[in-house]
């Protein structure tokens, strides 16, 4: 309404210029003119304060439109499952949480207002011509015809370029994520050109794509320009021919309006036509967004009973599972009694991982069931159940900010005291009070400005500080040097303490600590038992230990 009222001097002014004309050529009184100027500059004024509102209100909508997609796309990203975030860069993720959400937001601030203008005018002009002058909206009804025409001629030609456009940035946005996880590799072996030509021969198809989508896009203008100039012109020649003739009767201030609603019609419809590739983009970022945002791999757990407590019991029942056709885990039977110290061992692919994220209730078995306290993950709400869980993983994920907001993530009044206490159980105290601004320190992206066991040590203070019943570390120390080592162990043998411990490694020393050993090959369970009693058969286990020796 906001928006009708402030464009209203659009079509209400050539009224009035249309009027002073007529009244010029009548060789009217001066005194005529004053109702006349009294509206032009009340339209005038009023058109101040409804853009005022206008702008406030709708505004106000579109960025809170694009902050409620922006959160709606990431509670949907936080909610779907891990094998469909293994089958999809993180990359893509960014972009439509970025780039799409902006083109929408473009979209609706810069199409809305010349879509309106042309609306508002269409129906002012038309109501106006139909009082004065009927017989000359005939121009006005070929034109809306024309109009819709070129639209659906654009989108039948263009959806398809979009399209393609929008899938090459989507590839280079990944590769250009790859470039900088990859970096240190590609440094180490001198592959900065191969990395290089990834990037640009990527760029080179977001090129040739948005190349050919402008071209499109130019050819329509041209075709809207003329077609509805030609329109225009028609008006203007028509309505004077019918004035000079008499056949119909016009007036010179009619032919002047008649030309004015025309030439705004024109310009505000060609207005419209060159938003259109804005338009075509944005209901592409639409599409786009709709891909994740209907993406059906959802942990449906609203409704389900809710842990309140966790003893520690875990229990694989029959477990199978596969990432594609053929199994990772088949057949797993295993009890983890509370408490207990349980280490996953095998070659590479044997399904260790895998079992720390079904434990989790990360992915679902295909075949088999999984219990936390007797419970079937499947019939609980696993987010009551992962309250009660850390996880120390073999990279730690530490974001841009001070140690003491990694450590206390996601525990906003959490006392200073606690992140004290978990710090000095997780062996970190030392190097925590040697740097510049203590627990103050940026850490930098990832943790960038600390070493690996540093890193470690602190993702084991973030586990420390929520008291977990259920602690799931992967290859926690795999990346470390002997001395980070030590360090590490001294804190992990805190953390395990009294809680339930699955672990994935492969070092000796995590290893033999563990209450049962379980060893897996080809996705079942081979052997199981504690040190002692695995290094006195042959198997996996024991040719690992005589493997370990030969080395030293």
């Amino acid at each position: 309404m906001a928006f009708v009222i402030k464009d209203s001097p659009l079509w209400v002014l050539p009224i009035v210029t249309a009027e002073v004309i007529d009244l010029l050529i009548a060789d009217a009184d001066a005194e005529a003119l004053l109702p006349w100027g009294l509206l032009a500059v009340g339209v005038v004024a009023v058109n101040v304060c409804a853009n005022a509102v206008y702008v406030r209100a709708y505004f106000s909508a579109v960025r809170g439109l694009g902050a409620d997609l922006r959160r709606s796309l990431t509670h949907r990203l936080q909610t779907l499952s891990l094998a469909y975030h293994s089958r999809s860069a993180s990359a893509l993720a960014q972009t439509k949480l970025v780039r799409d959400v902006e083109n929408v937001e473009l979209m609706l601030q810069q199409s809305f207002a010349p879509i309106l203008t042309a609306v508002s005018v269409l129906v002012g002009a038309s109501v106006t011509m139909a009082v004065r002058a009927p017989v000359f909206l005939v121009f006005f009804a070929v034109a809306v015809p024309i109009a819709v025409a070129l639209i659906r001629w654009l989108r039948s030609r263009t959806s398809a370029a979009n399209e393609r456009f929008r899938r090459e940035v989507e590839r280079l946005s990944t590769r250009i994520s790859e470039m900088g996880s990859l970096l240190s590799v590609t440094r180490a072996h001198g592959l900065e050109a191969v990395a290089v030509e990834r990037v640009t021969s990527s760029a080179e198809h977001v090129r040739a794509a948005g190349f050919d989508l402008d071209r499109l896009n130019g050819r329509f203008g041209a075709m809207s320009w003329a077609s509805f100039q030609m329109l225009s012109l028609a008006c203007l020649f028509g309505a004077v021919l019918a004035a000079l003739t008499g056949v119909v009767p016009v007036s010179p201030g009619d032919v002047v309006l008649l030309g004015s609603y025309f030439g705004l019609l024109t310009a505000t419809m060609v207005a419209v036509f060159q938003l259109a590739p804005l338009i075509t983009r944005g209901r592409e970022s639409v599409s786009s967004m709709n891909e994740l945002l209907t993406a059906d791999e959802v942990e449906h757990d609203d409704g389900k009973p809710a842990l309140d407590r966790v003893v520690g019991e875990i229990r694989f029942e029959g477990v199978t599972f596969a990432h594609t056709r053929e199994p990772v885990l088949r057949d797993i039977d295993l009890i983890v009694h509370p408490g207990e110290t349980i280490a996953f061992i095998g070659p590479s692919g044997s399904g260790k991982s895998t079992l720390l994220n079904l434990s989790l209730g990360l992915m679902a078995p295909g075949r088999g069931r999984v219990f936390i306290d007797g419970h079937d993950l499947r019939d609980i709400d696993r987010r009551t159940f992962r309250r009660f869980v850390s996880v120390v993983p073999q990279d730690p994920v530490l974001f841009a900010a001070t140690i003491r907001e990694n450590v206390a993530y996601g525990l906003p009044d959490l006392a200073d005291a606690a992140v004290w206490r978990a710090l000095e159980e997780a062996n970190a105290v030392g190097f925590v009070r040697e740097l510049p601004e203590g627990w103050n320190t940026v850490v930098g992206e990832r943790g960038a400005r600390l070493s690996g066991g540093q890193r470690q040590r602190l993702a084991i203070a973030r586990a420390l500080v929520r008291d977990p019943r259920v602690l799931l570390l992967d290859e926690a120390t795999a990346a470390l040097d002997g001395e980070s080592e030590a360090a590490v162990h001294e804190a992990l043998a805190t953390l395990r303490a009294g809680r339930t411990t699955l672990i994935v490694a492969h070092r000796l020393a995590t290893i033999r600590e563990a209450d049962r050993i379980v060893v897996l090959q080809g996705g079942r369970i081979a052997q199981e038992g504690d040190h002692e009693t695995l290094a006195a058969v042959d198997g996996y286990y024991r040719t690992m230990l005589q493997r370990a020796e030969s080395t030293r």
